[in-house]
C-alpha cells in the first residue's frame, strides 16, 4: 500500500500503455480476417486512398497553425505578470500543446485506418453470418476506443509526470504555486488536443456530408438507382467521408473531451485543502485513476458484445458491453475515492467528504446513461419520434421537414432537464470539484463509448461495398441490420459527447473564474450582459458556416455526378468506370478551404473577448456560448439521426394510413429530402457543439493568468461583505474607522 501511495502517479501511464497493447493486438486481430474477394478489396482501396488523402491535406495546413500558436504560446509563457497578479506559466506550454495536437492527429489516424481495413472484412464476414459481421465491426470499433483512450491517459500522464519534476518540489515553501504551474503549462496539452479536434471534426463533417448530399441528389433522386451504386460518381467519396466524418473526426473529438475533462478536475483539484497520503495531490491524481480504471473495465467489458445467433439483437449486445463498463467503473470508483481521498476537504470555502465526491461520480455516470437512453429514443426505429416522421412522410417534402424540426426540438427538453439535475447535484455534493468529477466519471467509460460509436461507420462501409459488388441480398440485409443500429448508436455517441462537454465546460468556467480572479460574474452590468449575448449568438453562427460550407460543396459534388452522368457513356450500363477521383477531390478541397473560418472563430473570440474587455465579461461570453451551444448540439444531432433512421425505415416497409410502402415511394422520397438536410445536422455542425464551447473555455482557461484581475480590485467585493458582517453585529448600527481597518488589514490591502 505504502509503494502504491509513492508511486500512483507512474501507475496513471501504465494504465494507457496497456490500452495501447491491447489496441494493437486487437488491430492485429482485424487485419487476419478474410477481406473477401478481389473486386471488394479494389472498392476497399479506393475507400482507404481517399481517406489517408484527406487526412495528408489536412495535416498539412494544421502543422502552419500549430507551428504559429507553438510560438505564440511559448512567447507568452515567457511573460511573469506583476506582484499582485502573477502568471504561472512557462514557454514549455509550446511543447505541451505540440504534443497534445500530435497524439489527438494520431487518435484519428488510428481509427482511420482500422476503419478502413474492418469494413472490407465486415462485409466478407456477413458473407457468414450476422454474429460474426457484428465480432469484426465491433473490434475494429474497439480499436478506435482503446487506441484513443489509451494516447490520451498515457499522453496525459505522462506529460504530467515530466512537468511535475521540472517544476515542483514537494518539500520547498513554493510547493503549492509550482503545482498550479505544472497544471496551467499541462492545459496547453488539452488545448493542442482540442484544436485539432475541432478542425478535425468540422473538415470531416463537410467533406462527409457534401459527398452524402451529393451523391444523394443525384444518385438516388434524379436518376433512381439504389444507394452506394457502383455507378455512382460520389460513392466511393461519401464511403471516405464515413471515416473521415465520423471515424478520425469523432476520435479527435472524444480525445480532446476525454483530456479537457480529465484537466478540468485537476485544476480544481489542486485548489483543494486536502490533508491526504499523497502530499495533498489526492484531488489531482483521482481523475486520472478513474479514467485508468475506466479504460481497465471497458476492455473486460467488450467481451460481452456478442450474440449467438443472427436473430439475436445486435443493439442488446452492445449495451451489454456498455452497461457492464458503467457498473464496475461505479463499483471500483467507490473503493478508489476511498483510498485516495482524506475525511474532510475544502474548495472555495465548500467542505465535502471522500462520499460526497462518489455520490457526484455516480451522478455522473447516471447522466451519461440517461443522455444515451434518451437519445436513443429520439432517434431508433420502432419509437415514437421517428413514426412521426415517417407519417408525416407521406403527405410531402415540407411536412417530413417540419416533423424532423420537432422532434429535434422537442429533444432538447429531457436532456436538459437531465443536465441541470446533474449540475445541481454534483455542485450539491462537491461544489465545483463535484462537477468535474461527475464529467470524469461519465467520460471514464469513453473507450467503450467510442468502440460502439465507431461500430456504426465500420457497418455502414460495409454495407456501401457489399452494394458495389453485387453481392447476394442476404449480405446486405446483415450489414443494413448493423447499420440501423450503427445509425442509433452514433446518434448516442453524440449525445454522450454533448453531455460531458456541458459538465466539463462548467468544470473548465470554474478553473476559468478561479485563476482570472473573479468571484463572480454580474449580468447587470451592460458589458457583461452583451457579452452574454454575443456567446448565446456564436454557435449560430458557428453552425451557419459549417451548414453552408456543405452547401457550396454539395453543389459542386452535384454538377461533377451530372457531368459525369452525361459526358461519359456507359456508366448507367456498368461498361464504364466513372470518375471516382474527381468526386474525391471535391470534397477534400472544400473541406480543407471551409473548416479554417468557422475554426478561427472558436479559437479567437475569447481572446478578443478577454484582452478587449476583461475576465468577466468573458465569463459572460463563455456562459452563453456553453448554453446555446448545448442546445444546438442537441437539436441538430438529434434531428439529424431521427431523419436518417425515418428514410431507413421504408427499406424493410412502414405502415402509413393503413398501406404498407418501401423504397421508391412518394412518402420514402420525402423521407430522402428530410434525411439530405439532416445530415449537415448530425454530422457537422451538431456535433461540432461540444468542441465548440470546450475549446473556447480552454482557450480562455489559458489565457487567464493574462488578463486576470489583480487582488486589489477583486476585493472590494470581500470588503463589502465583511463590513456588512461587522455591521450587523454594531449595536448602533454605525460603521466605525477602525472596523474598516481590521477589515482591510485582514484582506492585506495597503
Amino acid at each position: 500500500m505504502i509503494f502504491l501511495q509513492q508511486n500512483l502517479i507512474y501507475l496513471i501511464p501504465v494504465f494507457g500503455l496497456m490500452g495501447i497493447i491491447v489496441m494493437a493486438f486487437q488491430r492485429a486481430w482485424v487485419n487476419r480476417q478474410d477481406a473477401g474477394d478481389s473486386k471488394m478489396s479494389e472498392l476497399a482501396g479506393y475507400i482507404a486512398d481517399g481517406a489517408m488523402a484527406f487526412l495528408r491535406a489536412e495535416w498539412k495546413v494544421l502543422s502552419y497553425f500549430v507551428i504559429i500558436a507553438s510560438i505564440l504560446l511559448a512567447w507568452s509563457g515567457t511573460l511573469k505578470g506583476s506582484p499582485e497578479s502573477p502568471i504561472h506559466s512557462s514557454p514549455v506550454i509550446a511543447i505541451a500543446f505540440i504534443i497534445g495536437a500530435v497524439f489527438s492527429a494520431f487518435a484519428g489516424f488510428i481509427g482511420m485506418r482500422i476503419a478502413t481495413r474492418a469494413n472490407v472484412r465486415t462485409t466478407q464476414a456477413a458473407r457468414t453470418s450476422l454474429r460474426k459481421a457484428l465480432q469484426v465491426a465491433f473490434t475494429g470499433g474497439t480499436v478506435m476506443g482503446f487506441g484513443v483512450a489509451g494516447l490520451a491517459i498515457f499522453g496525459l500522464g505522462s506529460v504530467f509526470i515530466i512537468l511535475y519534476h521540472s517544476f515542483v518540489n514537494p518539500a520547498g515553501p513554493d510547493a503549492s504555486a509550482e503545482l498550479k504551474k505544472t497544471i496551467e503549462v499541462l492545459a496547453g496539452f488539452s488545448l493542442g488536443a482540442e484544436s485539432i479536434a475541432l478542425f478535425a471534426r468540422v473538415g470531416g463533417g463537410i467533406y462527409t456530408k457534401a459527398a452524402d448530399v451529393g451523391a444523394d441528389l443525384v444518385g438516388k433522386v434524379e436518376a433512381g438507382i439504389p444507394e452506394d451504386d457502383v455507378r455512382n460518381p460520389a460513392t466511393i467519396a461519401d464511403n471516405v467521408g464515413d471515416n473521415v466524418g465520423d471515424v478520425a473526426g469523432m476520435g479527435a473529438d472524444l480525445f480532446g473531451s476525454y483530456v479537457a475533462t480529465i484537466l478540468a478536475t485537476m485544476v480544481l483539484g489542486q485548489e483543494i485543502e486536502s490533508a491526504d497520503a499523497f502530499g495533498g495531490m489526492a484531488p489531482v491524481l483521482l481523475p486520472m485513476l478513474i479514467a485508468g480504471l475506466g479504460l481497465i473495465f471497458s476492455m473486460i467489458s467488450s467481451v460481452f458484445v456478442r450474440i449467438k445467433t443472427d436473430k439475436d439483437s445486435v443493439q442488446q449486445a452492445l449495451n451489454m458491453g456498455n452497461w457492464m463498463s458503467i457498473m464496475l467503473t461505479a463499483v471500483a470508483s467507490y473503493f478508489a475515492v476511498r483510498w485516495l481521498l482524506p475525511p474532510t476537504m475544502v474548495i472555495r470555502g465548500f467542505e465535502f467528504t471522500p462520499t460526497a465526491v462518489y455520490y457526484a461520480i455516480l451522478i455522473g455516470l447516471l447522466v451519461g446513461t440517461l443522455m444515451s437512453l434518451i437519445t436513443e429514443y429520439y432517434t431508433a426505429m420502432g419509437k415514437r419520434p421517428v413514426n412521426s416522421i415517417i407519417q408525416q412522410s407521406s403527405t410531402g417534402h415540407a411536412t417530413n421537414i417540419i416533423g424532423g424540426l420537432s422532434v429535434g426540438m422537442e429533444s432538447t427538453v429531457l436532456p436538459i432537464l437531465v443536465l441541470a439535475g446533474g449540475i445541481y447535484g454534483s455542485y450539491h455534493f462537491a461544489g465545483f470539484y463535484g462537477v468535474a468529477i461527475a464529467a470524469a466519471g461519465m467520460m471514464a467509460t469513453t473507450a467503450m463509448q467510442l468502440a460502439i460509436d465507431a461500430f456504426g461507420p465500420i457497418a455502414d462501409n460495409a454495407g456501401g461495398i457489399a452494394e458495389m459488388s453485387g453481392l447476394p441480398a442476404e449480405v446486405r440485409e446483415r450489414t443494413d441490420i448493423l447499420d440501423a443500429v450503427g445509425n442509433t448508436t452514433a446518434a448516442t455517441g453524440k449525445g454522450f459527447a454533448i453531455a460531458s462537454a456541458a459538465l466539463t465546460s462548467l468544470a473548465l468556467f470554474a478553473a476559468f473564474a478561479g485563476i482570472s480572479g473573479i468571484t463572480a460574474i454580474d449580468i447587470y452590468k451592460a458589458d457583461v450582459l452583451a457579452g452574454l449575448f454575443v456567446g448565446g449568438m456564436i454557435p449560430f453562427i458557428f453552425s451557419a458556416l459549417c451548414i453552408s460550407a456543405v452547401g457550396r460543396a454539395a453543389m459542386a459534388m452535384v454538377r461533377e455526378v451530372r457531368r459525369q452522368f452525361k459526358e461519359i457513356p456507359g456508366i448507367m450500363e456498368y461498361k464504364a468506370k466513372p470518375e471516382y477521383e474527381k468526386c474525391v477531390a471535391i470534397s477534400t478541397e472544400a473541406s480543407i478551404r471551409e473548416m479554417v473560418l468557422p475554426g478561427a472563430i472558436a479559437l479567437l473570440s475569447p481572446i478578443i473577448v478577454g484582452f478587449i474587455f476583461g475576465p468577466e465579461v468573458l465569463g459572460g461570453l463563455l456562459a452563453g456560448v456553453t448554453v446555446s451551444g448545448v442546445l444546438m448540439g442537441i437539436f441538430q444531432s438529434n434531428a439529424g439521426g431521427a431523419w436518417d433512421n425515418a428514410k431507413k425505415s421504408f427499406e424493410k416497409g412502414v405502415l402509413i394510413n393503413g398501406e404498407m410502402e418501401f423504397k421508391g415511394s412518394d412518402s420514402h422520397k420525402a423521407s430522402v429530402t428530410g434525411d439530405t438536410v439532416g445530415d449537415p445536422f448530425k454530422d457537422t455542425s451538431g456535433p461540432s457543439m461540444n468542441i465548440l464551447i470546450k475549446l473556447m473555455s480552454i482557450v480562455s482557461l489559458v489565457i487567464a493568468p493574462h488578463i486576470a484581475v489583480p487582488f486589489v480590485k477583486n476585493a472590494k467585493t470581500e470588503i463589502r461583505k465583511e463590513i456588512q458582517i461587522q455591521q450587523s453585529t454594531d449595536l448602533n448600527g454605525v460603521i466605525k474607522r477602525d472596523t474598516i481597518k481590521n477589515v482591510t488589514d485582514t484582506l492585506l490591502i495597503p
